[in-house]
């Protein structure tokens, strides 16, 4: 499964790329570090991060003031081994090989810092399960 660097590469998806899938991909950077390659994108991009996610994640001591919405290509998903979807339907490619999943969260957008809160540790969780399935720590 892992990338051509050794490392499997996940690709967060949601539809603006604002809340969920960037707090997804920071906390999977945060928690595996460069055992994971990490990616994200919308598939209709926002204009900017959601101010309530920016400030959820800094409350854990996790900046992503200075990411921005990116749009989904087919690349970017055949480029990688896990695909996780956020509330985007059926407008993610798909190609054989690949593997998908599909996280029901609640979406942020237009919500306070103290909604994103529940999301935001929800997505850990999830994200602590990943990494235990794709990229546990080794022994030394």
């Amino acid at each position: 499964m892992p990338a051509p660097s050794g490392r499997p590469t996940v690709l967060f998806v949601c539809v603006h790329n604002a809340g969920r899938s960037q707090m997804a991909a920071a906390w999977l950077t945060h928690l595996a570090g460069d055992r994971v390659e990490v990616r994200s994108a919308g598939s209709a991009p926002g204009d900017a991060v959601n101010p309530a996610a920016v400030q959820a994640m800094a409350e854990v001591g996790i900046d992503i003031s200075a990411e921005v919405p990116k749009v989904l290509t087919a690349d970017a998903v055949r480029e990688s081994d896990v695909c996780i979807t956020m509330g985007c339907g059926d407008t993610c490619p798909v190609f054989p090989g690949k593997r998908y999943l599909d996280w029901r969260l609640e979406d942020p957008a237009g919500r306070g810092v103290a909604a994103v809160r529940p999301i935001r540790d929800e997505i850990r969780t999830l994200v602590e399960a990943l990494i235990a399935d794709i990229a546990p720590e080794t022994a030394v």
